[in-house]
Order: structure tokens, then C-alpha cells, then sequence
């Protein structure tokens, strides 16, 4: 009888033992369960700073363009020199000193390119008129040669091409030459005493006003006498060996005409 009591409280002490651990497996499963992570959480949860703080663009800054440097007129005066000599205007010495000898061939640039005339010295417009330019303009009158007095330049024209462009001397004052437009009449070949001047000698002379037979085109004795101002006693003084060509190239009735003033 005690045995089987035993027996029973034996078994009913393993009962209690078995449930006791299955309890306390319950609590520790329940207590050992990951908690939800910071990712997880995040995932179903409203976005938080990080991701609604999106980052701004780098804007890079301004750069403001320096300003072109704008020359001045003498710093391209070598190379309009150099231009103007290549298309046929005489400048004198190539040296980039704008003289009064380059200030002529400036005055008949701005003649024959439809500018404003007149003996100035070197602008910026005329330096990027002259290096933009890249043969001699055609002329718009008629052949025939044709002294400006305020530039002191002829222009011989042959059919449509400034031939030669050339350094001329006209009257002085008091022996004004006249603005006047004539036909040459008469030529005298080489040199001779003029017969209103002694001691003045003419070379390959051009005679053009029959009404003042003394006046003509006309080589000098030497060539320091045509000078970049009115010097003469009213003829034309042209540069040689100038002259010598331009009488070749011009027949008897070849128009001249005289405009201008000094």
C-alpha cells in the first residue's frame, strides 16, 4: 500500500515538473524573440529625416567675364603699315610711326573705302578697316587720273583698278592749283626748264588746262621738292619714277581732274 502511494505521488510530481518546464520554455521563447530593428522599424514607418532631408544640388557660382582688353590705335600701327603698303597705298617707312607720309596714304584709304576723309591719324575704325580689308577697293569713277589736294594723293585709274596710288605736291598758297577738271593736251617727254620759273625743271610733263597752258603733271628735279603739303608753284609735283609710268599709261584726252582743299 505505501509502495503504491509512492507510485503515485511519484507520478504526480513529474506531471508538475514537466509542466513547470514547459512554462518557463514559453517565457524564455517569448523573451529571447528579436525586437523589431531599427530597419525593419523604418521600412513601415513614417520616413524619417535622413530620408526626406534630400541633399541640394551644388550650385556652382557665376564666373563673370573679364572685360576684353581694347587696344589703342598705335598698337596696330605696324601692322596697318604693313597692309596698307601690301595693297598698294605708300606709307613711307615701315616702322609703326604713323608720320605724315603714312597719314597720306590713311587719307586716300578712307577716300577710296567710302569713309569720312580726311588727314587724321590712325582710329581703331581705320586699323580694322585696313586688317579687315583683303585686296585694294574698285573704283567708282570713271579711268582717268584724279588728285585729291586734301590727302595730296593722285589716283591713276585704268579701266576699273586703281593702277598706282601715288604722293603728289600741289600749289602752295598764293599758287593755288585749280579745282578744276581738263584733258591731257599735250605730253613733253623727259626733262625740261619750265618756262615760268628759272632754274625749275619738269619731267615727263602732262599738260591738262589749255585756258592755263603752265599748268601740268610732272616729275621734279628731285623728289625731296614733293613734300606731304601744297609746295608748288601751282602744277602738280608727282614722285618719281611715278610719273615717268603714268605718263606712259596715259594718252592724249585722258580726263584728270583736281578736287579738294588742303
Amino acid at each position: 500500500m505505501s509502495r503504491r502511494r509512492g507510485l503515485i505521488a511519484g507520478a504526480i510530481g513529474a506531471a508538475v515538473l514537466s509542466f513547470v518546464l514547459a512554462g518557463c520554455s514559453d517565457v524564455a521563447a517569448s523573451e529571447t524573440t528579436p525586437a523589431p530593428s531599427a530597419t525593419t522599424a523604418s521600412s513601415s514607418a513614417t520616413p524619417t529625416a535622413t530620408a526626406t532631408a534630400t541633399a541640394k544640388p551644388t550650385v556652382k557660382p557665376t564666373v563673370t567675364p573679364k572685360p576684353k582688353v581694347k587696344q589703342k590705335p598705335a598698337y596696330y600701327a605696324l601692322r596697318v603699315e604693313r597692309q596698307l603698303d601690301k595693297l598698294g597705298y605708300p606709307v613711307g617707312d615701315i616702322d609703326g610711326d604713323i608720320t605724315a607720309r603714312a597719314k597720306q596714304a590713311l587719307c586716300a584709304w578712307r577716300e577710296t573705302n567710302g569713309l569720312p576723309v580726311s588727314r587724321a591719324g590712325l582710329t581703331l575704325n581705320d586699323a580694322y578697316s585696313v586688317l579687315n580689308a583683303t585686296k585694294r577697293p574698285t573704283p567708282t569713277r570713271s579711268p582717268g587720273i584724279y588728285v585729291n589736294k586734301t590727302c595730296q594723293i593722285l589716283y591713276q585709274i585704268v579701266g576699273k583698278t586703281y593702277k598706282r596710288i601715288v604722293w603728289i605736291s600741289t600749289g602752295q598758297p598764293g599758287y593755288d592749283t585749280p579745282n578744276r577738271t581738263g584733258k591731257v593736251w599735250r605730253k613733253w617727254a623727259g626733262a625740261h626748264e619750265s618756262s615760268l620759273y628759272e632754274d625749275a625743271y619738269m619731267y615727263d610733263s602732262l599738260y591738262f588746262l589749255k585756258d592755263r597752258p603752265g599748268i601740268a603733271l610732272h616729275g621734279s628735279r628731285v623728289n625731296s621738292l614733293i613734300k606731304p603739303y601744297p609746295a608748288s608753284h601751282r602744277c602738280v609735283r608727282v614722285m618719281r619714277p611715278e610719273i615717268h609710268e603714268i605718263y606712259a599709261d596715259t594718252p592724249i584726252g585722258t580726263k584728270v581732274q583736281i578736287y579738294g582743299e588742303y
